[in-house]
């Protein structure tokens, strides 16, 4: 309502400003489209600050928003990048300016598409489709490569006339596909997976030139993707030139820059591996070489060593003692022999000493009857009985003539 105010009685800018601000709460939220042609992330603040302008109008607006709105889609939105804003106008009393808050930030045109496309890698990428550990490594050298590609396109001639230069006997499987339109994303399917069924193929191949975003959003289709993600056999992706990055360079087991690229991390160049062959050829004689010289200086420095150039230095040394030794055994030996022999000497002439022999030498004659038992009394005797007597030097026959008293010999 109108105000009646005058130079005499002015109306404060507080209240001025606090009627501005309770005016500007009144409007709801709008949607407006604009160019951000200044962007401020502040993280310290939360917040993000842009300034919106109107190209056609010369005009221009301040959006203030949370840091999770302008998260949403910081990937996608930047200076420059035409945005739809959801916002509510707010007025700051502090400073006397007029701001959109905005409530949600959506990118038009190719900033919508890039969003779209962000979106679907966030999924795919919670799923694990990216992950490393699915990555497969590709063989030295494959037994037949698949390629999907263009029909009569420069990206098949780059990657046929590369590869059969670097490996002249390789072989290839190709199936054409529609890289672009309506029909691009059910062809390059139909392709991957009918080469991901022939076990001859050992690597599969998937390239087309350059191009626009637009021409290469087959190659970025959820459809593709997964049928990639679910081949058994390593997939290359080649799509358009190195600054281009469609999805399926993401899934695929490798990403190469371009389709002559593609040729040359699938295929090894047969020139190089002669020349890797010589050299590892070269290097093992050498390491030989070295080992076989290390050897031999070792055992030309052992053989120097005076105990293997005199070896008979030892012996003599060892001679010397064996000789001594032997000397004092046989010393030793003799000693005991000798005693042995006197002890041996000194027994037997104890034996002779105490023989029956020695005292029938002296005349003495030891009498048996026909039994052989010794006669010690001359009870143990009659008349006319036979002895036999035996004496030093042999025995003869008696004849006891009188029992108890006394014998004859006969």
């Amino acid at each position: 309502m109108p105000l009646s105010t005058s130079a005499d009685e002015p109306l404060p800018v507080s209240k001025v400003s606090a009627m501005i601000g309770g005016w500007v709460d009144r409007l709801g939220a709008v949607w407006v489209e604009g160019q951000i042609v200044q962007l401020s992330p502040r993280p310290q603040a939360g917040m993000a600050f842009l300034t919106l302008r109107d190209p056609s109008q010369d005009a221009s607006v301040t959006v203030t928003c949370f840091r999770r709105v302008f998260d949403a889609v910081s990937d996608v939105v930047g200076e420059g990048s035409r945005v739809v804003v959801y916002a509510k106008p707010v007025w700051f009393a502090r400073n006397g300016s007029l701001s959109l808050r905005a409530a949600e930030i959506r990118p038009v045109g190719m900033g919508e598409l890039l969003a779209r496309l962000d979106r679907l890698r966030r999924a795919l990428a919670a799923e694990g489709l990216f992950e490393a550990e699915r990555k497969r490594s590709l063989p030295f050298l494959p037994h037949r490569i698949g390629l999907v590609t263009g029909r009569a396109s420069d990206a098949e001639r780059d990657v046929l006339h590369t590869a059969r230069e670097r490996w002249p006997a390789v072989r290839f499987e190709v199936r054409h596909a529609a890289v672009q339109g309506a029909y691009a994303v059910d062809q390059l399917v139909e392709a991957v997976r009918e080469l991901d069924a022939l076990p001859e193929v050992d690597v599969i191949i998937v390239t087309r030139g350059g191009g626009s975003m637009e021409d290469l959003l087959p190659f970025s289709d959820e459809r593709l993707l997964r049928a990639v993600a679910d081949c058994r056999t390593p997939v290359v992706s080649a799509i358009g030139h190195e600054a281009d990055a469609p999805l399926l360079d993401l899934v695929a087991d490798l990403r190469s820059r371009t389709p002559t690229h593609a040729a040359k991390d699938t295929v090894p160049d047969v020139g190089e591996e002669f020349q890797r062959v010589r050299d590892l050829g070269e290097r093992a004689r050498r390491a030989v070489g070295a080992m076989v010289d290390h050897e031999r200086r070792a055992l030309e420095e052992w053989a120097g060593r005076r105990v293997l150039a005199e070896p008979y230095v030892l012996v003599e040394g060892r001679e010397a003692e064996v000789t001594e030794l032997l000397g004092r055994s046989r010393r030793m030996l003799g000693h005991r022999l000798d005693r042995a022999a006197d002890d041996l000497e000194h027994t037997r002439a104890r034996v002779v000493a105490l023989s029956p022999r020695a005292t029938l030498r002296r005349g003495y004659a030891v009498l048996r009857d026909e039994d052989g038992a010794v006669v010690r009394e001359a009870g143990e005797v009659d008349a006319g009985q036979t002895l036999r007597a035996l004496v030093a030097e042999g025995e003869f026959r008696v004849t006891v003539a009188e029992g108890g008293r006394g014998a004859e010999g006969g």
